[in-house]
């Protein structure tokens, strides 16, 4: 299915889109999906923000009208998706990982989507002059997953997961295998092994104690953290000089798909980064 068949393609108003989540405030994705709207000539879109948990998502959904078109959605609500009620489509990408984070909202049902995994292709690839083979993740929840498949497309043949929970790093197993990967699991704060590309999905201030070495053992590494910036990570990979990429790609590049998905309609990344680089300029200057 591509976006021209999942979205409107007619610029009327009034249409609604938002980012559910909690916590939510902090999203930027409000300020990237209205550029785009501003950007396309989409003057009667909207696009808000709502505190939302999972045990809530399913309500929230049914008292929406028919002005409604999509939802972006962040923790905790990107596996609770796919067991919404009433959902008929569930991409490629979402089914794969179990993670949704895309919710359309249209004549043609609700449809799940995740465009993490093409934001994340999008925002390595620009940076990367060769394929990957070897690759490091950083945490094992729903991004995590995302990052797998998204390493697979990229060419990585072999993966080593750290995460604070062995557990849930073995959880991933049956997803390497669906795409062939090589999983390697490690204790957490252990020096990865050398890499191509090192992903972390933990949160901001998970590695404070041992960035360094986690930044020397890649040649790229892509914090999808965006704020505060920059992570520990990123000022250590910028001292060892490695080719850093900060979560404002990866949020931009899920945006742009986001944006197609609901309205039918492509913005232009360069926007959306520029957008998002002067509001966080503006929040840190607050």
């Amino acid at each position: 299915m591509t976006a021209e068949d999942a979205a409107p393609t007619d610029r009327r108003p009034p249409y609604r889109c938002a980012v559910l989540g909690s916590p939510v405030a902090h999203s930027l994705s409000p300020v990237l999906h209205q550029a785009a709207y501003a950007e396309l000539g989409l003057t009667g879109w909207s696009y808000g923000r709502a505190e939302v948990r999972a045990d809530g998502l399913a309500a929230f959904v049914d008292g929406l009208d028919d002005t409604w078109r999509g939802l972006s959605l962040t923790m905790p609500l990107k596996v609770a998706v796919l067991e919404l009620p009433g959902v008929e489509t569930v991409s490629d990408d979402a089914r794969l990982t179990g993670v949704g984070n895309t919710l359309l909202l249209d004549g043609a049902g609700r449809q799940v989507h995740n465009t993490d995994v093409a934001g994340l292709v999008w925002a390595l690839d620009r940076v990367l002059d060769e394929g990957v083979t070897t690759a490091t993740v950083l945490g094992s929840g729903a991004t995590a997953r995302s990052t797998l498949v998204a390493l697979a497309g990229l060419g990585a043949t072999r993966v080593q997961v750290l995460a604070r929970d062995p557990a849930r790093a073995e959880a991933l197993r049956p997803l390497a295998e669906t795409l062939d990967l090589d999983l390697l699991v490690l204790p957490w704060r252990s020096t990865p092994p050398p890499a191509r590309v090192l992903v972390s999905t933990v949160t901001a201030g998970a590695l404070d104690d041992w960035a360094d070495a986690a930044a020397g053992s890649a040649e790229v590494v892509l914090d999808v953290v965006y704020d505060p910036w920059p992570t520990s990570l990123a000022a250590a990979a910028a001292r060892a000089g490695v080719r850093v990429v900060d979560g404002l790609d990866l949020l931009v590049g899920q945006a742009v798909l986001q944006v197609e998905l609901m309205t039918g309609h492509r913005p232009s990344p360069d926007v959306l980064r520029a957008a998002g680089d002067a509001a966080l300029a503006a929040r840190n200057a607050g």
